[in-house]
């Protein structure tokens, strides 16, 4: 894949924006539709995957899957195949029943700091479903917290919870977070991302509003691209301690001054879901790239 058709028009305005172009084509070589080897084994042996894709009604959502390690393994070069997917209540249950649907998909291992993001088009299979890749690379571990997984809780989920607006709980939790997903789309398709810092770095202002400072990266800028060409997003919480995901479906815009970007978020609809995770995981060791707040 070139860095031609890597790049879609709306990265490209916001690389052309902050004088990276030259840097996004260096980086952009590493983009490509195949799953290398040393790609598949990470896959492997994760036991979480973030999805992000629209619902039915066009809203965008980030998801998290888990399953025993292997749940999410490359069955060729360009496919990966997914047992299970999103449970009872999700908002993408019952999204990728469809052919060709396209998808985001992250796996983030805070065990290594590493990470894998692999996009394409989706379709449901006897099993869960399966995806062709487009654009499959990784990134650095920029803003990754370290966390070990601590118990494996085989409950089943808790309550799901949906409303319009953020309740003084959940703006106190998105307060405290350190890590959170971001599901985006364009023209050519959707993207999943992760962002991370001290907590802090992402503020909830209100019941309706987010924001959060956009962080040196990889010059790519796909995620802040995308939203230049479709302003919709999803994100994505995890209490990493209990399991519990509070997952946001809204619009973003970014504003650009000298030297900062900051993203603000309209918050349209969210779900709660406790114990949406079987995942126990360790307090974090925090990634030494985080800025201060």
């Amino acid at each position: 894949m070139t860095t031609q058709t890597a790049f879609h028009p709306g990265a490209r305005a916001v690389q052309d924006r902050l004088g990276v172009r030259e840097l996004a084509d260096h980086v952009g070589r590493s983009i490509g539709p195949g799953i290398r080897p040393v790609a598949a084994a990470f896959l492997e042996v994760q036991p979480m995957l973030v999805l992000g894709a629209a619902d039915p009604a066009g809203r965008m959502w980030a998801s998290l899957l888990t399953g025993d390690p292997g749940f999410a393994r490359a069955t060729g070069p360009h496919r990966i195949a997914v047992a299970g997917g999103p449970r009872e209540g999700d908002p993408l249950a019952g999204a990728l029943a469809g052919e060709d649907v396209p998808v985001g998909t992250i796996a983030l291992d805070p065990r290594t700091r590493r990470r894998m993001r692999l996009n394409g088009t989706a379709r449901a299979t006897p099993r869960g479903f399966a995806v062709v890749a487009e654009q499959v690379f990784s990134n650095c571990p920029k803003y990754l917290q370290h966390r070990e997984i601590e118990a494996y809780d085989e409950n089943r989920p808790g309550v799901v919870r949906s409303g319009i607006q953020l309740t003084p709980d959940q703006q106190e939790f998105i307060r405290t977070a350190d890590t959170f997903f971001i599901a985006t789309t364009a023209p050519d398709g959707v993207d999943a991302s992760h962002r991370g810092g001290n907590p802090g770095f992402v503020q909830a202002t209100s019941p309706h509003a987010l924001e959060w400072r956009d962080f040196p990266g990889n010059n790519m800028y796909m995620t802040l691209g995308n939203l230049e060409a479709d302003p919709r997003a999803g994100l994505l919480f995890v209490d990493w301690t209990h399991g519990t995901t509070l997952q946001l479906s809204g619009t973003a815009h970014t504003t650009y001054t000298a030297g900062e970007r900051i993203t603000g978020f309209t918050v349209e609809h969210v779900v709660q879901s406790d114990g949406a995770s079987p995942l126990r995981w360790s307090a974090p060791g925090y990634s030494p790239a985080n800025p201060p707040n």
